[in-house]
């Protein structure tokens, strides 16, 4: 997708919060009723909304983790495959960004202590790091 492809905000209240490489973004936007989303946004992806700020950009690390993945059908075939191959520590940052659940449940679904979950986090968020570093490096925007 080339840059004038990219998605843009869809009304004034929308702005961007973080950019990433390859057209990734998370997108801030106020609601009618005055909440504040956040949207991640990448190309052939269908995007997903946050209430909070933290598991968006969670969410863009396990994308840059996994080197992309189609949530799209998520909802009938369960997690996407590219998160399962990944391993355990993307598999539980994924996890914490669904509906629903927090560090406390998914330490207790791996039957581990919660800093053991903040530990899976951590390795994600460090590796979607590297990723994009390399790959800016390289010169890809």
């Amino acid at each position: 997708m080339s840059q004038t492809d990219r998605p843009t905000p869809t009304d004034e209240a929308d702005s961007i919060r973080e950019e990433y490489i390859l057209g990734v973004r998370i997108v801030e936007r106020s609601t009618a009723d005055g909440d504040t989303r956040y949207r991640f946004e990448a190309p052939h992806h269908e995007g997903v909304e946050f209430e909070d700020p933290e598991m968006a950009t969670l969410y863009a690390d396990i994308y840059f983790d996994v080197n992309g993945f189609e949530e799209a059908g998520t909802g009938e075939r369960g997690v996407p495959p590219e998160i399962i191959q990944a391993g355990r520590d993307t598999l539980a940052a994924y996890f914490l960004t669904q509906p629903g659940t927090d560090v406390n449940w998914v330490a207790s679904f791996y039957g581990v202590k919660t800093s053991k979950v903040e530990r899976y986090v951590s390795w994600v968020r460090e590796r979607a790091e590297k990723i994009r570093e390399g790959a800016a490096e390289r010169g890809v925007e």
